[in-house]
């Protein structure tokens, strides 16, 4: 019997519902995902400059997820900032989240604060998707007056 989910094969329910599950998992995290990871990296790099160092629980406390989104999104926030030689790992310390189970999370420290700075002032926060706030306009959509036949080519 074919799929009455478009899955091209025999239908299994639950196979459906989590491939279901996984492109709406997807779709909210491709819309999300940069405005997450930049805010985030804007959080962590904020925690570093004050304190000197800063983890994972910092950003996630200073960085709300939307509904839908995992906090494994988080894991790409160090690597770039690491490689551009910003912040640097120092070491582990066990998390103090619940949840977590105290389990060992990276301390991030400051290697370059005037290049850490100057991140921040290079990546703004961005808006996130939906949030009523619009793109600017590049271009006016504006009508014209089209020249008259015998204007056209009078120069």
């Amino acid at each position: 019997m074919t799929c009455p989910h478009n899955c091209k094969m025999p239908c299994n329910p639950c196979r459906c519902e989590g491939e279901r599950r996984k492109a709406d998992a997807i779709g909210l995290l491709s819309a999300h995902r940069e405005t997450i990871i930049r805010r985030a990296q804007r959080a962590l790099l904020a925690a570093i400059l004050e304190t000197g160092s800063a983890t994972a629980d910092d950003v996630r406390e200073l960085v709300e997820l939307p509904p839908g989104i995992g906090p494994r999104c988080f894991g790409a926030v160090p690597s770039p900032l690491a490689r551009a030689k910003i912040i640097r790992a120092d070491g582990f310390v066990k998390t103090c989240r619940p949840e977590a189970h105290a389990r060992p999370v990276t301390v991030w420290q400051l290697v370059d604060r005037p290049a850490a700075e100057r991140w921040l002032r290079d990546h703004p926060d961005m808006p996130a998707p939906g949030d009523g706030k619009q793109q600017t306009v590049l271009f006016s959509i504006q009508e014209t007056a089209t020249p008259a036949a015998g204007t056209v080519g009078a120069a």
